[in-house]
C-alpha cells in the first residue's frame, strides 16, 4: 500500500499499470492519491458529499484514461489532481448556473415576461466590453489570461505553454485581473 509520503515515481509506475488493467496497481494509486483528491475538492466545493462524489468521478477517470497520463508533462499526482481541479470547478460552474437560472426565472414571475432580445442584446455588449479590455492589456497580461480562462489551463499548464516560471504567471495574471477590473469598471 503506498502513503503520500513515497517517492512520487511509485505513483508514476502504479499508474502505467492501471492503463494496462491492473486492478491492484489501481488500489496503489487510489490509496496514495485519494485524499489528496478529496482535500483539493473541499478547498474548491466547500462542501464534503459533493467533494466525495467529486473524489470518485476523478478515480473513476483516472482508472479509465490512466493510458493518457504522459509522465514527460508532469508528476502523476499533479495529473489527477489537475482532473480534480477541473471537475470541482465544472461542478461549482454549473451550481452558480443552474442558481442564476432559477434567480432570473424568480425574479420574471407570470407577470413579467422574459425578453430574450434584451438579455442577448445586454449579453454581447457585456462580451464586448470584456473583449475590448483584454485587448487594451499588454501580451505579457493578456495571454496567460486567455489561456486560463477561454482554454481552461491551469497555472502550471500555462507556465508550460508559455515557457515561463509558474510564479511569473501568477503574478501576471494578478496584474492583469487588476488591469481587467479597472477597465471593467470605467466603461460601466
Amino acid at each position: 500500500m503506498l502513503h503520500g509520503s513515497e517517492p512520487k515515481a511509485g505513483v508514476e509506475e502504479l499508474l502505467a499499470r492501471v492503463a494496462h488493467g491492473d486492478h491492484e496497481a489501481f488500489t496503489g494509486v487510489y490509496d496514495a492519491l485519494s485524499g489528496t483528491v478529496m482535500g483539493l475538492a473541499c478547498r474548491i466545493l466547500r462542501d464534503a458529499a459533493q467533494a466525495e462524489e467529486v473524489t470518485q468521478d476523478v478515480m473513476t477517470e483516472v482508472w479509465r484514461t490512466a493510458g493518457r497520463y504522459d509522465p514527460r508533462r508532469g508528476a502523476a499526482k499533479s495529473w489527477v489532481l489537475t482532473l480534480a481541479h477541473r471537475r470541482a470547478v465544472d461542478r461549482v460552474r454549473a451550481a452558480q448556473a443552474g442558481t442564476e437560472r432559477e434567480h432570473r426565472a424568480g425574479l420574471l414571475g407570470p407577470e413579467r415576461e422574459f425578453d430574450e432580445v434584451f438579455e442577448a442584446v445586454q449579453d454581447r455588449d457585456e462580451q464586448r466590453r470584456v473583449y475590448r479590455c483584454l485587448a487594451s492589456l499588454g501580451r505579457q497580461h493578456r495571454v496567460p489570461l486567455m489561456l486560463a480562462y477561454y482554454q481552461g489551463l491551469t497555472y502550471v499548464e500555462v507556465a508550460d505553454a508559455l515557457s515561463t516560471p509558474e510564479g511569473t504567471v501568477k503574478s501576471r495574471m494578478r496584474a492583469g485581473l487588476r488591469q481587467l477590473r479597472d477597465c471593467l469598471e470605467v466603461g460601466t
